[in-house]
Order: structure tokens, then sequence, then C-alpha cells
């Protein structure tokens, strides 16, 4: 059990640090603040909206994931070991290319954040939003744009979960998911109280999204490593 929060509290930390959930939480509560300039309390109820939806619409994906995983069950168990080590080199690889990212950062880089061409289409979605029930409902559908970048994680947590019952993995996806967006929710509670504008969360994002692929890749190449060597 203890194994097993470690592992899955990793890989949801080093989800929850991906730069694309915070510049897309950024573009929404920009949004917002533009049409409502003096109405702080929409910019709350917008970004803790579109925080839910995306808790919600992760933990739609993450069940389909752990459904798929869970109906191979029969040919995983079978063949244990090698699908422990399939995931322990996933993660390692997803960890050393978000490592890579510090040291030779690229925008839209495979796998650590969201193509390039993506980008204007979910600019263009969320300019849409008038209020915090469209950024709710516009969440939703943002979160398939997230999927590119922020999926490899949630793959590995969904997968080591797929000997698990329904009933007992879901609390532990509630918990992914939670870590996954408490940054969108601290954002939206920092902009609320006035401690940070939008335009200066987007910049520190900008001037440190170097460090934040470094600790996300850290952290999946540590679990990864840890799964390999048998200390989870």
């Amino acid at each position: 059990m203890l194994e097993k929060f470690i592992e899955i509290t990793g890989y949801a930390l080093a989800d929850s640090v991906n730069p694309c959930e915070i510049a897309v939480l950024a573009m929404v509560l920009m949004t917002i603040l533009i049409q409502n300039p003096e109405k702080r309390k929409r910019v709350l109820s917008a970004g803790l909206s579109f925080s839910l939806a995306v808790y919600i619409g992760y933990t739609f994906y993450a069940l389909i994931l752990y459904q798929i995983f869970h109906s191979a069950a029969a040919f995983f168990a079978e063949n244990s070991q090698t699908f422990k080590i399939a995931f322990s080199f996933l993660a390692i690889i997803i960890g050393t290319l978000n490592i890579k990212d510090f040291f030779f950062y690229k925008k839209g880089s495979f796998a650590t954040e969201m193509p390039i061409w993506m980008r204007p289409k979910v600019k263009k979605i969320i300019d849409k939003i008038t209020s915090p029930l469209g950024a709710f409902l516009i969440g939703f559908f943002v979160t398939l744009f997230l999927l590119p970048c922020t999926a490899g994680p949630l793959i590995l947590a969904t997968g080591r979960l797929s000997d698990l019952t329904i009933l007992s993995a879901i609390p532990w996806l509630l918990y992914y998911n939670l870590i996954f967006i408490l940054p969108m929710i601290a954002i939206t509670l920092i902009v609320f109280v006035g401690f940070k504008e939008v335009d200066e969360i987007a910049g520190w994002k900008e001037r440190n999204i170097k460090k934040l692929h470094l600790i996300s890749g850290i952290l999946l190449f540590a679990v990864g490593i840890s799964i390999l060597f048998g200390w989870l």
C-alpha cells in the first residue's frame, strides 16, 4: 500500500507541474479578467469551475485508461514482471524527455508539451469564455488538448492500478487528479486575493518553464528507476 501511494503520488506530482496546465489556466483567467476587470469573484469562480471541469474530465479519461489496462489484466498477470519493467522504462523515457527540455528546450516538444499547432485552437476556444459556467463547459473540451502533454504520467498511473478492482481503483484515481489540479486551484486563489496578476503568473511560467520540466522529469525518472530495481 505504501509503495503504491508513493508511486501514484510521484506520477501525480510530476503531472501537476506540467507547464501546459499552467498556461491554459492563465489564458482562462486572463480572458475573464479582460471581460470583467473589476469582478475578481468571477476570476475565482471561473478558475475553480475550470479546475473542476479538468478534474472531472481527467477522472473520466483515467477510468477509460484503467478499463483498457484492466481488461488485459489476465495477460498482464501472466507477464507481470515484463509489464512492470515496460512501465518502468516508459516512466524513465518520459522523465528523460522532460529533463532534456531543461537543457535543450523547444516549444511543443514531443510528449512533454502541447503541440504548437494546437495552441491557436485552444486560445480560440478559451477566448469564447464569458462566465464561470462557460469556463466549466469549455474545461471539458480543453482537456482533450491537454492530453498530449499530460497523458504520460496518467497512463503510467492507471496501468499500475489495473490489478485493482474498479471500486479499489477509483479512490486512487480521484487522489491522483486532486493532486493534478492543485496548482490550478493555488494559482486561481493567488490571482483572486491579489498577490499576483495573471500576466505575472504567465511570465513566471515562461521564466521557469525549463525548471518545471526538470522537476517533472526527475520525479518520473526516480519513480521509473525505483520500479525497475524493485524499490516500489
